[in-house]
């Protein structure tokens, strides 16, 4: 009974506060105390402006760690861990490589995504997290894992993407161009990661429900971790009501359809004897039980569906506005394909995409502007003191900010709101064979994690988008409709509001 009192008297609080204060989604609270932490009180702590600024914490957490003079900051609320933000790579470096065993998720993270990701790489630490990265390590070095990818990749660019693209370009259809790239992404890693083909990217199927409740999934995982009381979702789910019961519904689905197509395979490579080119079926060719199948599976596809889409939509959306990088890409590609090969098209095959290094200087510019996933959290197993000399308790939540680390002045410079791809090469000359991409510290760029938890994915990531981007620029121009501005929202990636509107031309040769 105490507890339902609590949330009313929250909830009242909440809505006394809201009405009281006039907020926007575009202009971001920032009083700050001479600590730089946000505006506290007694017993409530940070509550108040945290919940007014609920649908921007991006901004308002990179506004106060840009005015911190270590850029870092401390957030204490009532109903929530004590959490300290950070924007600088010194932290970064410490949490991640040099006292790596120090900061765990933790199980308040992984409980969370628990529902979701079960005991899956992303989602655990200790013993059961060092297994499953030999095991991930081993099959993500393979060759012939790598081949099975690009060949996958060609095959959908080739057969769908492709042809889609001069469709809506024949009938200028409008197209959602995030949707389409999130439906292209889905279909790679499920025949990758599962070695089945659920035909996304044909827009005259209905979308499979395996989609709709991983999506639907993700996103009620994601508002759990930004929920201003925890307690509020964690009642909702010992009731089963709202959100918490379209999660479990969810996840259910999610996980019955995995469990189905693990079935189906270990039954089809019993009979047959072919155990195909995907991680699933490497998985259970190795002894794997179903569920550590399951579970890896189901993050590889978290992983490898929405980071790269996310990216690339950001990406196009940028170079929409920055035409004379786009035409650069365009020359770059042209290039590489014509390179030794004078007078015939060279396909996008795995050398050719290593050499495009001014497409890859402008994926790094894009993500460090738009990360895919914008903060990550630890949670600290003993105290400790951070290298900037902020005290960190144990159990504190410890969340280093990719996306506020893009913006901060002291690393980038004061052009770090502009999107300028030379900013990754040593050289910029006209000779795009001379231009070598800067080495830059992943603490300081760490939109693919660093130390130990690294992305095993991270070079074929690239592969990924330098294939759809280069394929598709070589051959079309993708226009945004309309003049907004697009919102980014971080989820657990981030995405972009609305979509991406756009009309598709035909490129003209020249």
């Amino acid at each position: 009974m105490f507890i339902f009192f609590f949330l009313l008297l929250s909830l009242g609080f909440f809505v006394f506060s809201s009405s009281t204060t006039t907020t926007t989604t575009t202009t971001t609270t920032t009083t700050c105390h001479r600590d730089h932490q946000p505006p506290s009180y007694p017993f409530i702590g940070c509550l108040v402006s945290f919940y007014r600024n609920r649908h921007q914490l991006l901004n308002w957490y990179t506004d106060l760690l840009s005015q911190s003079p270590t850029q870092t900051i401390i957030v204490q609320r009532l109903g929530a861990r004590r959490t300290i933000v950070t924007a600088n790579p010194a932290n970064v470096e410490y949490m991640l490589k040099s006292n790596f065993t120090n900061f765990p998720k933790g199980r308040p993270f992984t409980e969370i995504l628990g529902d979701l990701l079960g005991c899956g790489i992303f989602n655990v630490d200790g013993e059961l997290w060092s297994m499953q990265r030999k095991l991930a390590s081993h099959e993500f070095s393979a060759k012939s894992l790598r081949e099975f990818t690009v060949k996958t990749l060609q095959q959908e660019v080739d057969d769908r993407l492709i042809p889609m693209l001069e469709e809506a370009a024949e009938s200028r259809r409008v197209l959602d161009f995030q949707d389409i790239l999130r439906r292209f992404a889905f279909d790679v890693v499920c025949k990758v990661s599962l070695g089945t083909d659920p035909f996304c990217l044909d827009l005259s199927r209905p979308l499979p429900p395996l989609v709709k409740a991983f999506d639907a999934a993700s996103e009620i995982s994601a508002m759990r971790g930004m929920a201003p009381m925890f307690l509020v979702w964690k009642i909702k789910r010992l009731l089963n009501i709202g959100s918490e019961k379209k999660l479990k519904e969810s996840v259910n689905l999610v996980h019955e359809s995995v469990m189905e197509i693990i079935r189906n395979k270990k039954e089809n490579n019993s009979v047959n004897g072919d155990e195909g080119g995907d991680l699933l079926s490497r998985l259970l060719s190795a002894g794997h039980g179903e569920q550590v199948a399951r579970d890896m599976a189901i993050s590889f596809i978290m992983a490898g569906r929405d980071t790269t889409s996310a990216a690339m939509t950001w990406l196009f959306w940028l170079l929409s506005q920055n035409e004379a990088v786009e035409r650069e890409i365009v020359d770059e590609v042209k290039q590489v394909i014509d390179k030794n090969n004078i007078g015939r098209a060279r396909a996008l095959d795995f050398e050719a995409l290593k050499e495009m290094n001014f497409l890859k200087a402008c994926l790094c510019e894009s993500m460090r502007l738009y990360p895919p996933v914008a903060w990550d959290s630890k949670h600290a197993a003993a105290y400790d003191v951070l290298p900037d000399g902020t005290p960190v308790r144990k159990g504190d939540r410890v969340t280093y900010m990719p996306y506020g680390m893009g913006r901060m002045e002291t690393l980038w410079g004061k052009d770090r709101l502009e999107f300028k791809p030379d900013r990754w090469l040593d050289d910029v000359g006209e000779e795009w064979e001379n231009r070598v991409l800067k080495p830059v510290s992943p603490y300081m760029f760490p939109v693919f994690q660093a130390g130990p938890r690294v992305c095993l994915g991270k070079e074929m990531a690239f592969i990924q988008m330098k294939h759809v981007v280069g394929s598709v620029l070589r051959r079309f121009e993708i226009k945004p409709v309309g003049g907004n501005q697009p919102v980014f929202v971080p989820l657990l990636t981030g995405h972009m509001i609305g979509g991406l509107k756009v009309l598709v031309r035909k490129r003209i040769n020249e």
